[in-house]
């Protein structure tokens, strides 16, 4: 079962749990060096979706408030124990409700890893712009009306 809590609902060991997962895959996995704590983690709106399994962090993704136009969602992450269960699938639908509930009258704008277009294109999300790079790793921003 899925949780949605804003930073000051996510206990010690939840939080704790929530970045030791994030570095874990976007810095030690991915060997990237970057800030990957920032103020949007313990911003008021910034809602933090996540499911634990075996008392371990399964699944996690961030949803917030980006500009006046757009909503948006990242960090997404399945911790690799648990990859190849449908997590992925059911965090972005749960995430997109999310970012829906909390800024109705937004699109949803997220940056995605190139190689997971495809995945993101299934909810419904369109490529925006051209891709780049971020910390050395090919993305590619996506819109969801």
């Amino acid at each position: 079962m899925f949780s949605v809590k804003s930073y000051t609902e996510l206990s010690k060991d939840e939080l704790f749990a929530i970045l030791r997962a994030r570095v874990e895959v976007f810095v030690v996995e991915q060997t990237c060096a970057y800030p990957e704590i920032d103020e949007v983690d313990n911003h008021d709106l910034t809602q933090h979706v996540f499911v634990f399994k075996e008392q371990q962090l399964a699944a996690y993704a961030r949803c917030y408030d980006k500009n006046e136009q757009f909503s948006a969602f990242g960090r997404v992450l399945v911790a690799e124990q648990f990859r190849g269960e449908g997590l992925a699938s059911k965090l972005v639908k749960i995430a997109i409700e999310t970012c829906q509930q909390h800024w109705p009258e937004k699109a949803i704008l997220i940056g995605a890893q190139c190689y997971l277009t495809g995945f993101y294109q299934q909810f419904g999300f369109k490529n925006v712009g051209d891709d780049y790079l971020e910390d050395g790793i090919p993305h590619q921003d996506m819109c969801l009306k």
